[in-house]
Formats: C-alpha cells, structure tokens, sequence
C-alpha cells in the first residue's frame, strides 16, 4: 500500500510516502494505528488528517481500505 503524506503529516513522518506492507485489508483505523504505533508526532497528526483513499476523501474510519490502494494523508492546512 503506497502511503503519501502532505505538509505537516510529511513533517511528521519525516518522508512523503511510504510502502507498507499489509497482510490483508484493513480498516482506516487499524492503518492509522500501525502507521502511528513508532511514531507519536505522526500518530497526533494521522488523527487530526483527512485521508484520500485512490483520490477519494474517507470519511468513516471504520471503512475497509483494500491492500493495494494509495492512501493520502491530509492534515488540516492553516490560512484563508
């Protein structure tokens, strides 16, 4: 699963994307807790983050996310 990470989320996670490896579909959650389970800034951030699941916005965190999906975290952008 590629994982990319915007602004802050790559600040956090000290990268802009990633490939993890899943053993199965999971949910949203589960995906954020095992992104954020060694990293505790990226864990605040990944919770406060809009996540795009193949470019569509996922707004219920319990949603299946399939194994070979591109995952964008958002985190929430300052200005006006």
């Amino acid at each position: 699963m590629r994982i990319r990470y915007f602004a802050g989320a790559a600040q956090a996670a000290g990268l802009t994307e990633e490939d993890v490896l899943v053993g199965a579909d999971l949910s949203a959650a589960a995906l954020v807790a095992q992104l954020g389970a060694d990293r505790e800034h990226l864990a605040r951030v990944l919770a406060v983050s809009t996540l795009l699941v193949d470019g569509r916005p996922l707004h219920d965190r319990s949603t299946v996310v399939p194994r070979g999906a591109q995952v964008d975290v958002l985190p929430p952008f300052a200005g006006g």
